[in-house]
């Protein structure tokens, strides 16, 4: 059963589920003006080329972390990728008006879609270094990794850290669970919200990730795919006609969803509503992200004056058919590319694209808008927006 299928089975206006607050930060600032205004072109995206060559990055920049993680014990173990993430979560508690509500945050479920750790290069290097002068290279790797290498550093590989720090950071201590796989995970994070809040197994679901692009080892396992960008900057649908490929970038996301009923009772600003979500797996051949597209459009169904924003990679063949794809099922309409405004977030990617989708139709800039995840490597998903006070309509009815 697809999201937009699942999602159907409840139809009360109470069990709507709403957008009431959005915490994102990327290269090109913090906060939904900056990064609303770098979607719309109406600022220049921020790309570092010195620091990777021949790889340009989109970096997150200074940040005062001490703003949503007070405690320097807690930010001593934290990787750079848990305190964008858990400094993203604060951002979305505050602009929910939800911060400071100890009993709604013990009540509100935890979803986070993110990667994995990042390595200590110290040990790493000394240990290559190293390893070639021993006589029994077996024992010497074992002893480095027991006495060397920190074990969260293999717990790091779990997105579960990045939760385990947003409850003891910020008290959000319902329901969690978590999700990895790139562009799927976000997509899928969201999609799990929104079946839960439709089913009225959740109130209130805190969801989103965090990506932190400035470093080699990810470049470097990017690269080994063939999938980075490493010319000049250019806007990411027209890269394909050279080669394909896109550009990382640090940053995060995280979105308050809730129940319509909820949002209402505790007089929360509800921003927009998320209608329909579809996600699936194509198997990538000649032809069949175009057709899965397709599908997931139909199911999501979106009406003739959706604004669209786009989650493409640059990656060949996939951008492609994506935007040969948009053009047929949406004539006319206005896309604008996440990736131009402020490179690629991974697993941030889809919570970024809601939290401008919602701004923009709050905005007034479309009745409705469709977010599009189509992941570099595998997975496809569409998710529907529309303005809160407009008639709810299903995917079934498109």
């Amino acid at each position: 059963m697809t999201g937009a299928q699942a999602s159907s089975d409840a139809r009360s206006p109470d069990h709507d589920v709403v957008v009431t607050g959005s915490g994102i930060l990327t290269s090109a600032g913090i906060g939904i003006a900056p990064n609303l205004d770098a979607l719309c072109g109406e600022v220049p995206p921020l790309v570092d080329t010195t620091r990777f060559p021949p790889f340009p990055v989109h970096p997150a920049g200074e940040i005062d972390f001490s703003q949503q993680i007070p405690r320097k014990s807690d930010l001593r173990q934290m990787e750079p990728w848990q305190k964008l993430g858990v400094y993203c979560a604060g951002l979305a508690l505050d602009n929910a008006g939800a911060k400071d509500d100890a009993a709604l945050k013990a009540d509100m479920s935890l979803i986070v879609c993110a990667g994995g750790g990042e390595r200590d290069y110290d040990v790493d290097g000394q240990i290559l270094t190293q390893i070639s002068q021993q006589a029994d290279q077996g024992a010497f790797l074992n002893e480095r990794l027991m006495s060397d290498v920190r074990p969260t550093l293999f717990l790091a590989q779990l997105s579960n850290l990045l939760a385990g720090n947003i409850a003891i950071v910020h008290g959000v201590t319902g329901a969690s669970r978590t999700f990895m796989g790139e562009e799927q995970a976000g997509i899928d994070a969201i999609r799990i919200a929104h079946a839960r809040i439709r089913a009225g197994q959740a109130d209130i679901v805190l969801v989103g990730g965090s990506f932190n692009a400035e470093r080699a080892d990810s470049l470097m396992v990017y690269e080994l795919g063939g999938m980075l960008w490493k010319q000049p900057l250019a806007p990411v649908f027209s890269r394909p006609e050279r080669g394909g490929g896109f550009i990382l970038g640090s940053g995060g996301c995280f979105l308050v969803l809730e129940s319509r009923a909820h949002a209402q009772r505790r007089g929360a600003d509800i921003v927009a509503r998320i209608d329909e979500i579809g996600a699936d797996l194509a198997r990538r051949q000649p032809g069949a992200t175009a057709k899965m597209l397709e599908k997931l459009w139909a199911e999501v169904a979106p009406g003739p004056d959706a604004m669209v924003i786009s989650g493409a990679t640059g990656v060949k063949g996939r951008t492609e058919e994506e935007r040969a794809a948009l053009d047929r099922l949406a004539p006319g309409a206005r896309i604008l590319a996440l990736q131009d405004a402020f490179g690629h977030l991974m697993e941030a990617q889809a919570p970024a694209g809601v939290a401008l989708a919602a701004a923009a139709i709050a905005r007034g800039d479309a009745p409705e808008a469709v977010v599009t995840s189509i992941g570099h490597q595998r997975g496809e998903g569409l998710i529907r927006l529309s303005r809160a006070d407009a008639p709810a309509r299903t995917g079934q009815e498109g």
